[in-house]
């Protein structure tokens, strides 16, 4: 048993732990774009790839702070 659970009537219990499901998130938002572009919403297929490009970056941030730590 993990340290960091707590056994509670007979359940364990552990700490929420997020995922960090960045790049889900990204590629969610890319395939929004894309089919926005194809539909011809230009406004919200450039939201979409500016949000998906963001995710990106923030998940490649965040990846190479975990490794060096």
């Amino acid at each position: 048993m993990n340290l960091a659970q707590v056994v509670h009537d007979g359940a364990v219990l552990a700490p929420l732990q997020f995922g960090g499901d960045l790049i889900g998130l990204a590629i969610a938002f890319l395939v929004l774009a894309i089919i926005a572009a194809i539909a011809g919403a230009s406004g919200v297929a450039g939201l979409s790839m500016t949000i998906a490009k963001w995710l990106v970056i923030i998940f490649v941030v965040l990846a190479v702070v975990t490794f060096f730590l």
